[in-house]
């Protein structure tokens, strides 16, 4: 069973940073892709940050320059530092993880997906 834990989300003002955190945690075999996706009200889930297992990144073109993705390979965590929110960015924002749940995956290649529970983050004066 692998579990994700989001944590940091909450209530900032417009201009204002957050620091979101996700733990992952279980048997999992390897971890290959991570990223944050967000969700607003009457809005489809979508990418805000994705990092591979190499480190490379990639953003949603609203949030270039503003937010940074990272990810501890060691302790299976990964981090979304989001600086100079606006109201738009508000949503609440999952952790997701893309990797092998087994040896036995990773040799036929069959890659599960792992979603957490989700945290909300309001920008709002």
């Amino acid at each position: 069973q692998v579990s994700l834990v989001e944590s940091g989300g909450g209530l900032v003002q417009p201009g204002g940073s957050l620091t979101l955190s996700c733990a992952v945690s279980g048997s999992i075999y390897r971890i290959n892709s991570m990223g944050w996706y967000r969700q607003a009200p009457g809005m489809q889930r979508e990418l805000v940050a994705g990092i591979t297992s190499g480190g490379r990144t990639n953003y949603a073109d609203s949030v270039k320059g503003r937010f940074t993705i990272s990810r501890d390979n060691v302790e299976n965590a990964m981090y979304l530092q989001m600086s100079s929110l606006k109201p738009e960015d508000t949503a609440v924002y999952y952790c997701n993880v893309a990797g092998f749940g087994s040896l036995f995956d990773s040799r036929r290649k069959y890659e599960s997906d792992y979603w957490g529970q989700g945290t909300q983050v309001t920008v709002s004066s």
